[in-house]
């Protein structure tokens, strides 16, 4: 992973890195309570016009961050890139893709950020690198055995002349999750291990110059004055490949409560977090933050939130979620069971990777089928199927009230605020993701989440980028202009305003104390109280619930009535969420 551009200056784990005194405390678990905000930068605002976002575009819009009230920026990869995989095929991770910037850009994006209070997580992506990156060619270049190879999973094809790959094995995005190579000599040679797309072959983190290469990746970003990072896949770096070769392994079987699949969640990879904190994280002051994605049974996601590891992990729970009481408390029980562990609770309802809860909310519940299953299978009609995206948004807003009322973190997606649905109907040979090809068109992926936001109500790319630039690659719906930033800013009711509102109380009311109180009164209705007495009421049962007696905070309806609620008269509508004290 190393850069060939700018080396990284190597920082002894024993000195003083980041300041000369001691942090706050405030200052060094500011992870724990944040509220944080996922920024894909080839979509959230083109500076120079070539239709595809970049680091000069973040720096432009820190004010629209700013007034919004969060407290973090994670920014997906800005990594040199082909894009075979949005980013996350990354040609060296100490770098940033010329179309997106310089490291002088990213410098002044830090610096502009934290001037307003804001703090920077970045991606990393520690199981593959892309097949552009240098390690990889030097492998192709050298012979089965060498060095080069040793940094990824190579192995010998089976049958006459090792014609067939290794494995039965699938890959995420379908086909077989080998590769064969050509050898330098032009015959036909090994194949190499690829978990996601051919582009993304898996390195070997048995191999002693791997895991001391992402530890330079990790001071690297470090010393440029990034607070945090979220690690990619951290469930599947360490794998028992040829234990497993001859055995067929369910790529989707990533939920074992054993931590024996050859490649997921093994034990092991608790030991390559627990030297990022001793050596990386721990090193500076106040200590660098680090959120795992990792895609674990329930009970093992603690291990991912170790204090003596990555310290936080991601809760999914929420996504699997249709708009029921219960399946949502089942999960906020989930979440909250990482506060045992010693870290905090974590809590999202959308990212790039998944169909956004506004539409997911609004898509008919189906017998067996999961609410993401259902949304995925909407996107892949092209949006033709049933759905009630004003009743999607309704809930929307009441989820976030619901997320923004449970004690931990929270993480948002860029667009969320705007209320922005899923793009369905992207034209089919317009589609990036390598999903829908490798799907063979089973699934149409992920592209609908990720269209360039709109910053004002018209224009060519609603404000996305200069007037006269480049379009974006996929182009923004008609219906965007309504709903941009400028349309809602400043409106009484916006989805806009209801999320700078809702940050605002929040920040307020939020306490070191992450206590919580169920109040079973009505079914369907989650009701909860926090410390200090406030409550938030969510309402899913279908049918209007009345509010107890106090001062309304906060509602995601905008026609319930604040002198109602002090009278007793408060009545809370289906679909919707209240804050009352």
């Amino acid at each position: 992973m190393t850069s060939t551009t700018t080396p990284a200056r190597r920082v002894p784990a024993s000195a003083p890195v980041a300041a000369p005194t001691p942090a706050a405390p405030e200052a060094r678990d500011w992870w724990r309570r944040a509220v944080v905000y996922q920024v894909y930068p080839r979509s959230f605002a083109d500076a120079d016009g070539d239709g595809l976002g970049d680091l000069r575009g973040i720096t432009s819009r820190v004010g629209h961050l700013a007034s919004l009230g969060v407290d973090a920026v994670w920014l997906s990869p800005f990594y040199p890139s082909a894009l075979a995989d949005g980013g996350y095929d990354v040609d060296d991770h100490r770098a940033v893709d010329p179309r997106l910037g310089t490291l002088e850009d990213f410098d002044e994006m830090v610096r502009a950020l934290h001037a307003a209070g804001i703090r920077v997580v970045v991606d990393v992506v520690p199981n593959h690198t892309s097949d552009r990156h240098a390690w990889f060619r030097e492998a192709l270049a050298s012979p089965p055995g060498s060095r080069a190879r040793g940094r990824y999973v190579f192995r010998d094809g089976r049958g006459p002349g090792g014609h067939e790959p290794p494995s039965s094995w699938r890959s995420i995005f379908g086909g077989s999750a080998w590769q064969r190579v050509t050898e330098p000599d032009g015959t036909p040679g090994q194949w190499f291990l690829h978990i996601f797309a051919p582009e993304q072959p898996d390195l070997d983190w048995s191999d002693e110059e791997v895991r001391e290469d992402m530890l330079e990746t990790l001071r690297f970003w470090a010393d440029r004055g990034v607070d945090g990072f979220r690690v990619d896949v951290a469930h599947g770096l360490v794998k028992d490949v040829d234990g497993h070769l001859d055995v067929h392994v369910e790529i989707l079987d990533t939920g074992r409560e054993g931590g024996n699949h050859p490649l997921w969640d093994r034990d092991e990879v608790q030991d390559v977090y627990a030297q990022w904190r001793r050596d990386v994280l721990d090193a500076y002051d106040p200590p660098r933050s680090a959120v795992a994605e990792a895609s674990v049974h329930p009970h093992r996601r603690a291990r991912y939130a170790d204090p003596l590891g990555l310290g936080q992990a991601f809760n999914f729970d929420l996504f699997a979620c249709a708009w029921d009481a219960g399946e949502m408390r089942t999960a906020i029980a989930g979440g909250l069971a990482q506060m045992a562990a010693g870290s905090s609770a974590t809590w999202t309802l959308s990212n790039h990777d998944s169909v956004r809860h506004t539409t997911r909310f609004g898509v008919p519940r189906r017998s067996g089928v999961g609410s993401q299953e259902a949304a995925k299978a909407w996107v892949t009609t092209d949006g033709r199927d049933p759905v009630d995206l004003d009743l999607g948004l309704r809930r929307a807003r009441a989820a976030l009230l619901l997320e923004l009322a449970l004690p931990g973190a929270v993480y948002l997606y860029q667009g969320e605020e705007l209320g922005l649905h899923e793009v369905a109907d992207i034209p089919w040979d317009a589609v990036e993701d390598p999903i829908a090809v490798r799907s063979g068109g089973g699934e149409k992926g992920r592209d609908g989440c990720r269209v360039a936001l709109p910053w004002t109500p018209d224009g060519t790319t609603f404000g996305f980028g200069p007037e006269g630039g480049a379009l974006p690659g996929m182009r923004q719906p008609a219906w965007f202009g309504p709903v941009s930033v400028a349309a809602q800013d400043g409106v009484a009711g916006s989805t806009l305003e209801l999320y700078r509102s809702a940050l605002r109380v929040r920040r307020v009311l939020t306490t070191v104390d992450d206590g919580l109180e169920w109040v079973d009164d009505a079914p369907g209705v989650l009701h909860l109280v926090r410390p200090g007495g406030w409550r938030s009421i969510t309402n899913l049962s279908g049918a209007a619930v009345p509010l107890p007696v106090g001062e309304l905070l906060l509602a995601s309806d905008t026609d319930l009535d604040p002198a109602a609620v002090a009278q007793g008269r408060g009545v809370l509508a289906p679909d919707c969420s209240a804050w009352v004290r």
